[in-house]
């Protein structure tokens, strides 16, 4: 489908131009002659770019319509035109989101650049969200322990803020959720957020990828590109797994910070950008920069305030929400009920989950698809989990591995108690039956060990 260019003129002849240009380049075209109009037209059937003269009369001028269409979509790319424009007004439309500005009289080949460049930075960033989304990262933090209470009221604090934040936890406990829920929370909501897996860029790539590349910049280089810096202009930019970074990338990235601006590999001028910056990482960065590894003015940058979250392990309260949640999600993957019984639960919060969170869901997702009917039960869980019932790893037949014999008792305790529950849907009297005991000692022997009272989580 042809991109369509919504034109914002007052003056018929210049719409009637442009169309003509745009048309010829394959473009549809859609026009209006005054601010209202250009409201209204985005209203009824969004246009993929939009470009909006300066000086319109009858309604609200262009800065005034490109504040508004700014709140009505935040993605759309706005590229300002004017034949009367000064340097304020150009600062002003940047800050309220405009693309480019260009001036009149236009050039066709100035506005085929700039909307094609801007049409590709509007496909990035929907990509980008879709993944985000696609991955789950637009996810509340889901918990109820104190721990997930103080993460979120920290947050809370913190996001209206643009102070630099250092997210600090390990592989799969959300640092990229905590990441995504500082930025909805702060007054740059409305703006990009672009995460860079700093571990995932190749070395000699780091320069293009952060700051972008000019047409001819290197080999191979055949167009320009824009970097994370400048597709997070105005918003957030996350910096997952920064402690990967290479000497060389860590000494730019100081000087951006420093500086807050940016050069183009190839470019001839720095690039001012706003950006607020989150960092993450599950290395200890002060031992890094003790050890040379990682600068420690970079590190004074970048933890202005540091959050650190709990591993999964610390905080068992969590896992039957997250169930709930996870299954939920399974669910509507699914297109059919999925539910976790008492027993199940209290084995999977039996398990020490070293993956974290991370790991849990990709547990669950597999026992949703596994199980044989809508209710995953604790026998389901003990064929997929890897555990004698106690959170240790289960012993290799032809091996052995050291276990406190009172660790794996408990453990096997565990294990048994949550099987049965699973069996007696939940009912404690019934289980004590199945166990042999009555439901007085069952019930001691469940808070010794730390099991709550069953409840079913269903999605």
């Amino acid at each position: 489908m042809s991109p369509r260019i919504l034109l914002a003129d007052d003056e018929a002849n210049i719409r009637r131009m442009v169309a003509a240009l745009l048309e010829s380049e394959g473009f549809d075209t859609a026009e209006a002659a005054n601010g209202t109009a250009a409201l209204a037209a985005v209203e009824r059937d969004p246009p993929d770019a939009v470009l909006l003269d300066l000086m319109m009369p009858g309604g609200p001028d262009g800065l005034a319509t490109l504040d508004q269409l700014k709140r009505m979509a935040p993605d759309l790319p706005v590229v300002m035109m004017s034949g009367k424009a000064n340097l304020a007004d150009a600062v002003k439309a940047t800050k309220l989101g405009a693309f480019q500005f260009l001036e009149k009289p236009l050039t066709p080949e100035g506005v085929l650049t700039t909307l094609r460049a801007a049409l590709a930075l509007s496909r990035t960033l929907a990509e980008n969200r879709r993944l985000h989304e696609a991955l789950g990262h637009a996810d509340p933090l889901v918990g109820v322990s104190k721990a997930m209470e103080d993460l979120r009221a920290l947050i809370a604090r913190v996001a209206p803020t643009d102070a630099r934040v250092l997210i600090t936890g390990e592989s799969g406990t959300g640092k990229e959720l905590v990441a995504s829920a500082i930025h909805r929370q702060s007054a740059r909501a409305r703006r990009s957020f672009v995460c860079v897996n700093s571990a995932a860029i190749p070395k000699d790539l780091v320069e293009s990828e952060m700051f972008g590349h000019e047409r001819g910049a290197f080999t191979g280089a055949t167009e320009r590109r824009v970097g994370r810096f400048e597709l997070a202009d105005g918003g957030t930019l996350f910096l997952d797994e920064v402690g990967d970074l290479g000497p060389e990338a860590q000494a730019k990235l100081l000087r951006v910070l420093e500086a807050g601006v940016i050069e183009r590999l190839g470019g001839e001028k720095p690039v001012r950008v706003d950006v607020r910056v989150i960092a993450a990482t599950n290395k200890d960065l002060g031992k890094a920069s003790q050890h040379g590894q990682f600068r420690d003015d970079l590190l004074f940058r970048l933890n202005v305030l540091p959050i650190h979250i709990p591993p999964l392990r610390e905080r068992p309260d969590d896992i039957p929400p997250l169930v709930l949640h996870f299954a939920s999600r399974q669910a509507a993957r699914l297109g059919r009920p999925v539910r976790f019984d008492a027993g199940a639960v209290q084995l999977l919060m039996s398990y020490p989950w070293p993956g974290n969170a991370r790991e849990l869901a990709n547990i669950l997702e597999r026992l949703a698809i596994l199980a044989a009917g809508d209710v995953v039960t604790a026998d389901d869980v003990a064929r997929v989990v890897p555990v004698d019932g106690g959170g240790a790893p289960a012993l290799a037949p032809e091996g052995w591995s050291d276990v406190a014999l009172a660790e794996a008792l408990d453990g096997f305790e565990r294990s048994l108690i949550a099987r049965a529950l699973s069996a007696s849907r939940g009912n404690v009297a019934e289980a004590a039956r199945r166990l042999a005991t009555d439901r007085a000692n069952l019930y001691r022997r469940m808070r010794r060990l730390g099991l709550e009272p069953p409840r079913n989580v269903a999605g």
